[in-house]
């Protein structure tokens, strides 16, 4: 038996046949992944940015659960229909933390209409309280934001003579993360920009599960090795699926280039 690193069960015949190092439990999908530490209210940090490197599976397990008034903290909440935008859909999330929510029209809608707690969120700012929270640290000062409605209602000090707007470090109930390839230990890498909030998110929850394109049962190379195992609880493959794309541009085939012809113009 295979227990976490909060003395949960790991359970599942993958876990009974494969000897596992202890603290990492291995699952076969996303729902058992989540299994037990879901609940009404809690707090979500979700890896990502648009619709790259989010953990998709998770997030639908995450809907199919049922779960409500959750606050989600992300750098984005998806878009219509797809990534996090599923739980705005579903009506599972009361409050949001997060900096970039322009691709996601129900979002605006819930939040101008009043039914949506919106905390904007500087993007800096966001990955360093993340950051803060997964490395223990309760606070720190940062000059993002003096002077603006991001500092209201919070401390703000001087130091050597520029003014410095207190933020809190994040710490979430559970986090969600998506990684490139991971090991029995629990060690993670990411792929290109697919890194983006994930690293800072897997270290800032309580109890982190990971979905991971490639399982591999040698232990990664130590110098590649982005998040150690140790902050990771749980680990499940993701499924084969089409990589969404937020915004597409593309021109007609044949089509010059327009830098091109405006310097044949010229």
């Amino acid at each position: 038996m295979t227990t976490d690193r909060f003395g949960q069960d790991g359970g599942g015949p993958a876990a009974a046949a494969t000897p596992r190092p202890p603290g990492v439990q291995h699952h076969h999908d996303a729902a058992s992944a989540l299994d037990g530490l879901l609940r009404d209210g809690m707090t979500i940090a979700v890896g990502g940015f648009g619709l790259c490197g989010i953990p998709s599976d998770l997030i639908e397990a995450v809907r199919d659960s049922g779960v409500r008034g959750l606050t989600v903290v992300s750098n984005n909440m998806g878009v219509d229909g797809k990534g996090l935008g599923l739980l705005l859909e579903s009506d599972q999330v009361d409050k949001v933390l997060s900096s970039y929510v322009g691709e996601n029209k129900l979002f605006a809608q819930r939040y101008l209409d009043g039914d949506l707690e919106v905390e904007f969120v500087p993007q800096g700012t966001l990955a360093e309280r993340l950051r803060a929270g997964g490395a223990g640290i309760p606070a720190f000062y940062t000059a993002t934001g003096v002077g603006t409605p991001v500092a209201e209602g919070k401390l703000v000090e001087e130091f050597d003579g520029r003014r410095y707007v207190l933020e809190r470090g994040i710490v979430a109930d559970l986090a969600l993360v998506h990684a490139h390839r991971a090991d029995a230990y629990g060690n993670l890498t990411y792929r290109f920009t697919a890194r983006n909030f994930n690293p800072l998110v897997a270290t800032a929850g309580r109890v982190t599960v990971v979905e991971a394109e490639i399982l591999t049962a040698a232990p990664l190379d130590p110098d590649v090795v982005v998040t150690p195992g140790i902050f990771v609880d749980r680990v499940v493959p993701a499924r084969p699926r089409v990589k969404d794309v937020e915004q597409r541009t593309v021109r007609p085939r044949g089509a010059a280039p327009a830098a091109a012809t405006a310097g044949q113009e010229a």
